[in-house]
């Protein structure tokens, strides 16, 4: 017996004369037919899951969550789901390089915005949710998320190793409006915010703001490149009425790092990632925040630089040395 829940795939794509595809795993981006035995159960979960209005809704299907999307084509309706894993996997098996993840994971205690990037399917969400549980596994503390739907299984309480406890709360924007839901994040006094995507101005205009307030923010964007990541966010932000100097300035003040992320290879796939950190000690020089203030990203050499010392297992932000 096949199903749905047994089979290992990615994205399952229905067309509106109800046929199923899945990826064939034997190509980059080809397609196989796929006739799971309880295809109708699915079917109907997904139809009677949608609310009438949100067109992006998640299904909770034999204790797996699909990240729906329903379009309309010109011969009917077509759905396309994700699957989710079962558990939000652990940062250490996401593929990234010891040094780099490292890095990542003593960020837990600074305060400031880690921007996740990358093409549609990079595995963006997956990334920024397991080090989100990482965070609340090693500092509990309150988190509180943003997302529209909802897609990792982060909602709960963690037993943190320093001995205390973390809780997560996951939420959707309110009649999808992510700048209020965001201010009513705030209002609830959380250590970590995590905005599942920044696609609207007012959610980029929050995010900058919440981020030099004392969080640490996690969220992630759709960009080609590092620097189109930052241009994006303040691109959003500007549509506001915030100024571009502005949002300049807060994004330097703010950021932590930004990360570009694709995927290659056909059926495991691994992660090709570059990125860009500013120093989280604010009380220290650092070129990275300067740049990013002048809203002129000459961002090639610092780039280049950060991924060469990380190589090399040097400090990125040696501390410096005070002149007797």
């Amino acid at each position: 017996m096949t199903t749905i829940t047994d089979t290992e795939f990615s994205d399952i794509y229905i067309t509106p004369n109800r046929k199923a595809y899945i990826p064939d795993n034997c190509t980059p981006n080809g397609l196989a037919l796929f006739e799971p035995d309880d295809f109708i159960q699915f079917f109907e979960k997904l139809e009677r899951t949608y609310d009438g209005q949100n067109p992006s809704y998640s299904v909770l299907y034999n204790g797996i969550l699909y990240r729906v999307e329903r379009s309309m084509t010109i011969y009917g309706l077509q759905y396309c789901a994700r699957k989710m894993p079962p558990e939000v996997p652990g940062f250490a098996t996401l593929g990234f390089v010891p040094e780099l993840r490292q890095y990542l994971l003593s960020l837990s205690n600074a305060a400031g915005l880690i921007l996740w990037s990358g093409p549609t399917g990079a595995g963006k969400t997956t990334a920024i949710s397991s080090l989100m549980k990482e965070y609340l596994a090693t500092e509990g503390g309150f988190a509180y998320t943003i997302e529209d739907p909802s897609e990792m299984p982060l909602d709960g309480v963690y037993k943190a190793t320093n001995g205390s406890l973390g809780l997560c709360k996951q939420t959707q924007p309110i009649e999808g409006d992510w700048g209020s839901s965001l201010k009513s994040a705030l209002r609830s006094k959380p250590r970590f915010i995590m905005v599942g995507e920044i696609r609207t101005p007012d959610t980029a205009s929050e995010v900058l703001r919440a981020c030099t307030s004392g969080h640490l923010v996690l969220s992630s964007i759709h960009a080609n490149n590092v620097t189109d990541a930052i241009n994006s966010v303040v691109k959003y932000a500007r549509s506001t009425g915030m100024t571009e100097e502005l949002a300049y300035d807060l994004f330097s003040r703010g950021m932590l790092a930004v990360m570009h992320q694709t995927l290659i290879g056909i059926k495991n796939k691994m992660p090709q990632v570059s990125f860009l950190f500013a120093n989280p000690d604010t009380t220290q020089g650092d070129q990275v925040r300067a740049i990013i203030k002048t809203g002129k990203l000459n961002l090639a050499t610092p780039i280049e630089t950060q991924k060469s010392r990380l190589k090399l297992g040097k400090e990125l932000f040696p501390k410096l040395r005070v002149q007797d």
